[in-house]
């Protein structure tokens, strides 16, 4: 949970050039930290008479801002760039460059109003944003960019930038630093669940591997009296209806296999976790691991069923980019014969509030007719409720020696469809030639997904700052210039 109880802080740079009115540069300063006061967003800034006008407008200026940035590297997650006016674009590139934080960069440009533009008045920061950008590709400073080419600081599409920009940062600063818990042996008879934990290292994801065999020997040795359990047994009481005919030594036996795996998490310090959920815990405690992974993911520490470590990952990223709880689930089922539907569903281990109601906590459906009801119970089950949805999913290439994703939008719908477990009938644009992407670049069957639109979050995070290469299903591509491979 760290990541989303630390707040996000900005590094602020008040860029201007002597030519030019600094009035407005004094402005902007006021108005942006008023702007992040909104979102509950801190910052870090020059002191104001540091340098004239509190802008950084020169080389001793850069330098000076470079050193105050790096005593508070720890703290800032991003840094803003203003240009109130044309700016400087060398005290603003030898700024970020000499600060060295690689960390995601915002890059802002004020608006001229018609009737000022005179040369007391005018600002020309149009023009002074090209600049500076192409001095950040010369120094090769990834960049995001502002809704519009000029903003008013003031103004509330300016505002949400900049909250968005605070969910880019804190995706990037997730994932570049994540750990994730890999509890268990991958079930045999998934080979789709193979990937490469050096890549993921190489990226910067720690993967924190644990025997089944131990945490259920941790588990059966706790006591029913262990104050822990009877909080956890409270808990899962009141996380959903349980049938009347589960006894209360299910839920006790449920709780101390959720302790223990809150515990182990706690200790390793895992982001996020990945359990083999079937069939050894059945066999050999007696309980399933849904409503476990399901309490996790409403934490905001996503768990993710058939040790899916690269879902996990994917669930992770998605809570970090919307602050929701994200789910696992299966690219499953047609929807009729509709050709933009189809059903997603997993066994029952979705978070209550990507359901969106109540859920009902009972025994697994499928696994329960095969190896008995008694030693499944635990699943979350419920039908997801129509509304905007995002998904995404992260996939280790080892062939190609890279990781890779897709996301993309769309929405649950109210659609009818009578199966057992968490169901969510899906609508995707274009389905047919996501399936196609899919099948043909060797994905998994499983993706994540999280309530609400957040692609072009997620799609900035992974592109730009983390450098995976990532297909936007229905998002417009960005517009390159074609450059010759040397080493064809």
């Amino acid at each position: 949970m760290h990541h989303f109880e630390k707040k996000i802080t900005f590094g602020l740079i008040v860029g201007s050039r002597q030519f030019f009115n600094g009035a407005p540069a004094v402005e902007s300063r006021r108005q942006v930290i008023e702007q992040l006061s909104k979102y509950d967003i801190d910052h870090r800034i020059l002191p104001f008479d540091a340098t004239e006008n509190g802008a950084v407008q020169s080389r001793e200026d850069a330098a000076l801002c470079a050193r105050f940035l790096k005593e508070h590297r720890d703290e800032i997650d991003g840094l803003v760039v203003l240009l109130p006016n044309f700016g400087d674009e060398i005290a603003i590139a030898e700024t970020v460059a000499g600060a060295g934080l690689d960390v995601p960069v915002l890059l802002q440009a004020s608006n001229d109003e018609v009737d000022k533009v005179d040369v007391h008045s005018r600002r020309d920061a149009f023009c002074g944003k090209i600049s500076v950008s192409n001095n950040f590709y010369q120094y090769g400073i990834d960049f995001t960019d502002t809704t519009t080419h000029t903003s008013d600081v003031d103004g509330d599409e300016f505002g949400a930038d900049l909250e968005r920009f605070s969910r880019i940062c804190r995706t990037v600063r997730g994932l570049k630093n994540a750990r994730i818990g890999s509890i268990g042996a991958r079930t045999g008879s998934f080979q789709t669940m193979r990937y490469s934990e050096k890549l993921l290292q190489k990226s910067g994801v720690t993967v924190v591997t644990v025997d089944l065999s131990e945490l259920i020997d941790r588990a059966g040795k706790l006591s029913d009296a262990d104050s822990e359990v009877a909080a956890k047994v409270e808990a899962i009481a009141q996380y959903g209806h349980i049938p009347a005919h589960i006894g209360r030594e299910k839920l006790v036996r449920q709780a101390k296999w959720g302790v223990t795996v809150d515990r182990w998490i706690a200790e390793n310090e895992c982001d996020a976790s990945a359990i083999q959920c079937w069939r050894s815990l059945q066999d050999n405690f007696g309980c399933a691991t849904c409503v476990s992974m399901s309490m996790l993911s409403e934490k905001l520490m996503p768990s993710a069923c058939e040790v899916d470590v690269m879902g996990a990952i994917s669930m992770y990223a998605l809570s970090l980019a919307s602050g929701a709880p994200a789910a696992i689930l299966d690219w499953n089922n047609n929807y009729a014969r509709e050709a933009d539907k189809c059903v997603c569903t997993h066994c029952g281990n979705f978070p209550r509030s990507f359901i969106g109601a109540e859920p009902e906590i009972s025994e697994l459906d499928v696994l329960g007719t095969v190896i008995g009801k008694e030693k499944c119970f635990g699943a979350v089950k419920g039908k997801v409720k129509a509304g905007p949805m995002t998904y995404f999913r992260l996939s280790s290439d080892d062939t190609a020696g890279t990781l890779k994703a897709y996301t993309g939008e769309g929405d649950f719908t109210d659609d009818p469809f009578p199966m057992d477990g968490g169901i969510a009938v899906t609508s995707v644009q274009k389905l047919r030639s996501l399936m196609r992407f899919i099948v043909r670049n060797g994905f998994e069957h499983h993706v994540a997904m999280v309530r609400g639109h957040h692609g072009d979050v997620v799609e900035e995070a992974i592109t730009r700052y983390l450098k995976w290469p990532l297909y936007r299903h229905g998002g417009e591509a960005e517009a390159l210039c074609p450059q010759p491979n040397i080493f064809q």
